[in-house]
């Protein structure tokens, strides 16, 4: 079931996606010798890597980092089979886990259940006969879990950081982004036309299973629920802030008082409905986007469309715990339509990914985190990772020493921040605990449910509460790494420091080039466009002077524009402005990861060739090996529209193409494609 709280600052603050891996790691054998690195570095790095692994059946991307993240799924799977079909006893938290994938993987009984599940919700949704009603609902879809047109979550105050404060966001739309229905260009208008013959169709599904017609006396017709569904998610989409907006911060502080909900929203009772999440009274909150609120109350739809909406939302929710028909439904809208993916994933690995998911998935991913820990990370591995950010740390300070265009007086502020930066390794100190679930062999969609309400309930009880720093917002066996702004912290989970990313049989220029980066982009993401906006403590606060701000932009701008020509695929150019944040921190974090291998180098001498090349050369082909992926051209469409991410070929050679460091290496003459006459740099 998806995920509808605003959480702990919610997507925005992941940095390093999870694009694609192998676990044989750094391989000069994944070079295509054929083609010069000057002209083409991804591919010289990378060729003989895409050429040797095809784009697998059941995906729409895959990479590198997509390879460890399936070997860490192979280990997960080995937990939970062991949690659900061992003959000795078990501990409680082996019964939770090991019933939950039994559960996921019982496709008789799901099979035999139908629609049941969902049957309670839409018959409450049928009685819904007022405005107020339809508030109501909205309030028990936020305490349950459940996406709708409000949202309620918990995240740090922007003005007090140790606090958490109540945050109202956007509403869901079944698209993966606005523009999509505001757009008259042949990929939104084909995409919205196929969007809404899929809901219509799951619509279908749904009335063939229903014991009664759905939606009225007589059962409307599919195709008019989905165009009503099209019509409300159409008015969410004009009033909610496009990807680029939403990246920055000052959009997203719009503190206010319950008491001013009503002049905002003066037909929405947002005091009913608040009263009805679960939630702890308070009188003070964040607004995401209050023009959204404004905008959503003066919307003129009928009562039928809004019903229609939180049918098809509860649906959606509930589709991958009902009879295959709707699973394969929304795989063929979801999976073959918008990202080109021809089979769906095996069950076992979509199983392990709902059981040991992310935290606010309604998964138990903690609970298998604690063994992968006690598995696959040892005191050893966080010890090094924590040498490896030392060194990282210490050569970003000496870089926001040495740039020329910052003042005294921002410097002094930026290497406080850098000082106060919080370290996570690995995983939780403190594991969450899931006494309070029940959890049922036979019933994997109830398991959904009553996870679902336990973590947001859990997440709603945080607001006006202190911020407990020691929350984590990913798992442990996650590929990937985070930011956080808010509480001016990186984040390591286990699961990412593994070959490719990190391997101690290595020379340190291949983990300097590929943990080492990593390490660096997080860093930087403090001192970002958006990052850049918070203090040492996390606060929403303006510390640079107006003349290094304006420094600070035009550089950033440079790195904006250089991206905003690359195309994912022609005719689908990236947005630099969405990437921008990623940008900045994969150019900083390379730049710092390189000088801080060359200082701990400076201390070994003179180190022979590998394989035939030098340290430099090899922590470039590291840092590059790591974004090589094979991908379908709807997969890579749709990232340049959505994505804070560049696909795999400009993370590597856009970076590139502005680091000297890069020229000097591989005897790049300036204006051949690697060694454009203009670089840009920020840090």
């Amino acid at each position: 079931m998806r995920r509808i709280t605003i959480a702990l600052l919610a997507a925005l603050v992941v940095a390093t996606a999870a694009w694609a891996q192998s676990s044989e790691g750094f391989s000069v054998d994944y070079l295509d010798r054929s083609v010069d690195a000057c002209t083409d570095f991804y591919q010289f790095a990378c060729g003989n890597w895409l050429a040797t692994h095809p784009l697998p059946a059941d995906r729409s991307r895959y990479g590198r980092l997509h390879e460890l993240a399936d070997r860490n799924v192979r280990i997960v799977r080995a937990i939970l089979e062991d949690a659900a079909y061992k003959t000795s006893r078990r501990t409680a938290d082996e019964q939770k886990i090991g019933d939950a994938y039994a559960a996921c993987m019982d496709q008789e009984t799901i099979e035999a259940k139908g629609v049941r599940p969902v049957l309670p919700l839409l018959r409450d949704i049928d009685a819904i006969r007022n405005r107020g009603q339809l508030v109501r609902l909205a309030a028990r879809f936020s305490h349950d879990g459940f996406p709708s047109f409000l949202t309620l979550g918990a995240a740090p105050d922007s003005h007090d950081s140790t606090r958490f404060i109540a945050t109202i966001g956007q509403g869901s739309m079944g698209l993966p982004d606005r523009d999509l229905y505001l757009k008259d260009d042949e990929r939104s208008t084909t995409l919205r036309r196929e969007y809404q013959a899929h809901v219509g169709r799951m619509f279908s599904l749904l009335a063939l299973a229903s014991p009664k017609p759905r939606s009225g006396e007589g059962g409307d017709p599919p195709d008019e629920l989905a165009q009503r569904v099209m019509d409300v998610e159409t008015i969410i989409a004009l009033a909610t802030l496009d990807r680029v907006a939403l990246r920055d911060p000052r959009r997203r502080d719009n503190p206010t008082t319950v008491a001013e909900l009503r002049e905002i929203a003066p037909d929405i009772d947002l005091a009913l409905y608040l009263r009805g999440t679960g939630a702890p009274a308070f009188t003070r909150l964040n607004l995401l986007n209050p023009d959204y609120l404004k905008q959503l109350s003066a919307a003129n739809l009928p009562l039928e469309s809004w019903k229609a909406y939180m049918t098809w939302r509860a649906l959606q929710a509930l589709a991958p715990m009902l009879p295959s028909r709707f699973e394969q439904e929304a795989f063929h809208f979801n999976g073959e339509i918008l990202s080109g993916q021809k089979e769906m994933r095996p069950r076992w690995m979509r199983c392990t990914d709902a059981v040991a998911g992310q935290p606010g998935a309604d998964s138990l991913g903690e609970l298998v985190g604690k063994i992968f820990i006690q598995q696959r990370f040892g005191p050893d591995a966080r010890a090094r990772m924590d040498e490896l950010i030392t060194a990282l740390q210490r050569s970003l300070r000496e870089r926001i020493t040495e740039v020329d265009w910052m003042s005294a007086e921002t410097r002094a502020h930026a290497l406080e921040k850098l000082a106060a930066l919080n370290r996570k390794i690995g995983g939780p100190e403190k594991w969450r605990d899931f006494s309070a679930v029940t959890i049922r062999r036979d019933d994997y969609a109830g398991n959904a449910i009553r996870i679902s309400i336990d973590d947001t309930q859990r997440q709603l009880l945080w607001i006006g509460r202190p911020v407990d720093r020691t929350l984590w917002l990913m798992t442990p066996q996650t590929v990937n790494a985070f930011y956080a702004p808010q509480l001016n912290e990186v984040a390591f989970p286990a699961g990412i420091l593994q070959p490719p990313v990190f391997d101690a049989t290595r020379d340190p220029a291949v983990n300097f080039g590929a943990a080492g980066a990593m390490i660096g982009h997080e860093m930087t993401h403090g001192f970002d466009d958006s990052g850049r906006r918070f203090d040492p403590k996390g606060n929403l606060t303006d510390w640079w002077t107006p003349r290094d701000d304006a420094a600070f932009r035009e550089r950033a701008s440079c790195v904006a524009s250089q991206y905003g020509t690359y195309a994912a695929v022609p005719g689908a150019n990236l947005n630099g402005n969405l990437t921008l944040g990623e940008n900045v921190a994969d150019n900083g974090g390379l730049r710092i990861a390189y000088y801080a291998l060359m200082e701990l180098l400076s201390t070994k001498g003179a180190q022979p060739p590998i394989d035939g090349f030098t340290p430099d050369q090899r922590f470039f082909i590291a840092y590059a090996q790591i974004w090589c992926e094979n991908a379908t051209e709807q997969d890579f469409r749709r990232r340049a529209q959505e994505d804070v991410h560049a696909p795999g070929r400009w993370r590597a050679n856009g970076v590139l193409q502005n680091m000297h460091e890069f020229r000097k290496a591989f005897g790049c003459k300036e204006g051949t494609p690697m060694a454009p006459v203009n670089a840009c740099r920020v840090w």
